[in-house]
């Protein structure tokens, strides 16, 4: 039975409830997508998104290098900007700025310092997963079936529709039920009637809960296994005590709707070496995949997909393989690494440490001509600002609207927002705006990342700053 919390959590309830996180995920501002805006928005049409609207295999346009570049005195006095707000007093900013066309780094603020990324976090796995394992990649969850024991293999799909998949759909593009139906149809055709069901989650070891998160986190993220029914659908709701388990009892109950007798309740137990496939369903391709998770900041997802990592590295498939993957791969892509610590994928552990520079190298790469069908799909899949995901209900009517890209990130004491902008002169920029250690007693996470907008992306996007 799925366990669901309230999801209408109010800001003053979270403040009471949350203790330590100033006000949950609002705009990113902590662990989900809790959605606070600064002030109430009036609705209105939706702004044009820039750059790639499409995932596709076409080269990227050019950059016009013809375009101004922007003052270096500007840009630092938009970082100083945020710097000086008074949400930020006490605390630190980092922030990089890199022109996408010539990669030349325009700002650097102590942008080669580790500092607690958050949320930003999740751009490292997301390129590492689309650098290995390609956007047109698919999750297999299979049947397979040695004498009269059937084993539910998990293969990663953690979007899995409870019954009846669609394959117009991202989560719920599979669906367990006809993946029950397909393995009724084939049993009953080989006179299997009756079957004792395991369900193989062996795909991912180790701890499925990071020591490293704090305590409350459990709202934010489930226990990390390869298989589950859509856990995007109870995003920040509270998740099921075994997610794995709900997802083969669901099964269970299919095949028995099927015509297949189950007996007794599923176990657990890794599928024989000699057990041949019965069926199988695939999910939608990681493109599609991390639009989701990037879009909504899911860090059930994001934890997934670095241990997906780390299976096609071979590595262990737990939180330090993940971490030990995402970093290699973006070492092999030519990034430097130098000053990061990885202790998730998610960015949920505050140990995380990531430099401004890191993003914005990785963001060039991405938004230029070398990033390839990894770069173009990732650009894609970030959240635009006034229009969707975490950056929907920000930086309405201001020259960002529709015109960046960027993935947030906030915890106690962290806001922080890294992607790519095309200036008012049509200028191509990566960015990284980092803020660490502000007071919690003064707007905490929303007033910090209300800075960052105010005082550094929207001038960046309306930038004549030549």
């Amino acid at each position: 039975m799925r366990k669901v919390q309230t999801a209408a959590l109010t800001a003053a309830s979270l403040l009471v409830f949350g203790g330590y996180y100033s006000l949950g995920d609002a705009l990113d501002l902590l662990p989900g997508p809790v959605t606070v805006a600064y002030a109430d928005v009036a609705p209105r049409p939706f702004p044009t998104p820039a750059g790639p609207s499409a995932k596709t295999a076409a080269a990227p346009s050019g950059l016009d290098q013809g375009a101004p570049t922007p003052s270096k005195t500007a840009l630092s006095g938009y970082a100083q900007g945020v710097a000086s707000d008074a949400a930020l007093t006490g605390g630190n900013v980092t922030a990089s700025v890199v022109d996408v066309a010539t990669g030349e780094e325009l700002l650097d603020r102590s942008a080669a310092t580790g500092v607690t990324p958050a949320s930003t976090n999740k751009v490292l796995t997301a390129w590492a997963a689309l650098s290995s394992m390609g956007p047109g990649h698919t999750l297999q969850t299979k049947a397979v079936l040695e004498g009269q024991t059937l084993t539910l293999v998990g293969g990663g799909d953690v979007l899995l529709a409870d019954n009846e998949g669609d394959p117009s759909a991202t989560a719920g593009h599979a669906g367990l039920g006809d993946l029950a139906r397909a393995t009724a149809e084939k049993l009953k055709s080989q006179g299997t009637t009756s079957v004792s069901l395991r369900l193989d989650d062996t795909l991912f070891t180790g701890a499925q809960w990071n020591e490293k998160w704090e305590a409350g986190n459990e709202q934010y993220v489930a226990k990390i296994q390869p298989i589950m029914v859509d856990v995007s659908a109870t995003q920040n709701q509270g998740y099921p005590e075994d997610p794995a388990m709900e997802a083969a009892q669901a099964f269970a109950k299919h095949l028995s709707e099927a015509g297949i007798t189950v007996d007794g309740e599923p176990t657990r137990a890794a599928a024989s070496g000699s057990a041949r496939e019965v069926a199988s369903v695939s999910s939608a391709p990681l493109s599609d995949i991390l639009a989701v998770s990037l879009k909504t900041s899911d860090n059930t997802m994001t934890e997934v997909e670095g241990r997906l990592v780390a299976a096609h590295a071979k590595e262990t498939t737990d939180f330090a393989g993940a971490s030990k993957a995402v970093l290699a791969q973006l070492s092999k892509d030519g990034f430097d690494t130098s000053g990061v610590t990885l202790l998730d994928s998610s960015g949920l552990a505050k140990g995380n440490k990531v430099p401004a520079r890191l993003l914005t190298q990785i963001m060039t790469k991405a938004a230029g001509g070398e990033g390839g069908s990894a770069g173009r799909t990732l650009i894609a899949d970030l959240p635009v600002a006034a229009l969707d995901g975490t950056l929907g209900k920000r930086l309405h009517d201001t020259a960002a609207a529709g015109t960046v890209r960027a993935k947030t990130g906030s915890l106690e004491q962290t806001a922080s927002l890294a992607g790519v902008v095309t200036t008012a002169d049509g200028r191509q920029l990566a960015f990284a705006v980092m803020t660490n250690g502000f007071p919690t007693n003064g707007g905490g996470a929303p007033a910090a990342a209300a800075a960052i907008d105010n005082h550094f992306v929207a001038p960046l996007a309306s930038c004549g700053c030549s």
